[in-house]
């Protein structure tokens, strides 16, 4: 997009922000997306919506780096994609309990013999569902800024207890997933990337989905369009996002991928592709703790939206993103949404653009 159609999209979405309320469905979307831009909510936010297979909207708002002016490309910009990551994991956790390699219900500890011992065993589905008793992040961790390999972060939270006895209780974190990212390519021989892209993205045509150390290999490359700037929000309004490093908690929050690419991991989802129903009933059931519903199966949220529809997906948040992922089955909708913010307090306006597309009545 050119200067100058910029700058008339600007005008004329500005026009739809004094009538907004004059505006249905996909419409409706599009000028709220343009709204939170205008207004310096967000810098950029990539958005991909497909009903029945088909593109309702596909389309970047807003900048992928506002410094350099690159504006975003849902097909090519890649953003952080937060807790989205947890969702690859469940499919290749899922892929490797096909194969026979693990388990669900497989202890950790037989895969990784060297992690310190704690007062209980826990399982690979304990760790896919937040039900193990691992802790949570403590002061900075959440914005480490270290080299670390999956296998040598363990080194931050080894020696902390359990929290709580594994399968009594539900803490959501994302240390729960560097164990699980261990424990599966200690059990399948080579690294988790490798075994996610050989099994996951590339069957799903996901070409646009990278690892922290992918993704800057391909900006030393030249392939500049990719480059995204992260950002965060202070009481002046968006600056640019403490520096971290992702990499050890790929699993968990560490990918980057395109709204696009996110929408075909959603119909594959929808049309249980990749692995068998069997297999998807595992991962999108949600667990249950004395009784009561955690609202989470295995690396996926199975919950229901303001408007009591179900779906299956993850809400992300990490430095410099933050994201929305959502199936919806009984719609044959899928929703992928990222922003290049940390937490920029958007939900509420998220909801509502998803619930007038869940409206519309597609021809």
């Amino acid at each position: 997009m050119g200067f100058i159609s910029y700058i008339k999209d600007f005008f004329r979405e500005s026009h739809k922000f004094k009538e907004l309320k004059d505006f249905q469905g996909i419409d409706f979307a599009d000028a709220q997306y343009h709204n939170l831009v205008i207004g310096n909510r967000v810098p950029g936010i990539s958005i991909t919506i497909v009903k029945e297979g088909k593109p309702v909207l596909q389309k970047g708002y807003g900048h992928s780096s506002v410094e350099r002016k690159t504006y975003v490309d849902p097909k090519n910009t890649a953003f952080r994609i937060a807790s989205i990551s947890k969702c690859i994991t469940g499919l290749a956790l899922g892929k490797m309990v096909e194969e026979g390699i693990v388990h669900w219900d497989d202890s950790f500890y037989n895969y990784v013999s060297y992690y310190p011992k704690k007062k209980y065993d826990f399982t690979l589905g304990q760790l896919a569902s937040h039900t193990a008793g691992m802790r949570g992040y403590r002061g900075k961790e959440f914005a480490l800024n270290k080299p670390y390999s999956i296998k040598d972060s363990i080194e931050v939270f080894k020696d902390d207890p359990l929290v709580f006895e594994p399968g009594n209780g539900y803490l959501y974190n994302s240390y729960d997933f560097v164990l699980l990212s261990l424990a599966m390519q200690e059990a399948c021989g080579i690294p988790f990337e490798d075994y996610v892209r050989e099994k996951i993205l590339i069957p799903l045509g996901m070409k646009r989905t990278f690892t922290p150390r992918e993704i800057n290999s391909s900006f030393s490359k030249g392939r500049k369009s990719l480059k995204t700037d992260f950002y965060t929000r202070n009481s002046t309004g968006l600056k640019k996002a403490v520096a971290v490093n992702n990499h050890y908690k790929l699993a968990g929050g560490g990918y980057l991928s395109t709204s696009a690419d996110i929408a075909k991991m959603g119909q594959a989802i929808l049309e249980q592709k990749l692995l068998a129903k069997e297999t998807y009933e595992q991962l999108l059931t949600a667990q249950t703790i004395h009784g009561k519903p955690t609202y989470y199966g295995f690396g996926f949220q199975v919950s229901e939206d303001p408007d009591g529809r179900a779906f299956v997906g993850h809400v992300g948040n990490s430095v410099g993103a933050y994201t929305n992922f959502f199936v919806y089955p009984n719609e044959s909708v899928v929703i992928s949404i990222l922003i290049n913010a940390t937490d920029p307090k958007v939900q509420s306006y998220l909801d509502d653009t998803i619930s007038a597309v869940l409206r519309e009545d597609f021809p």
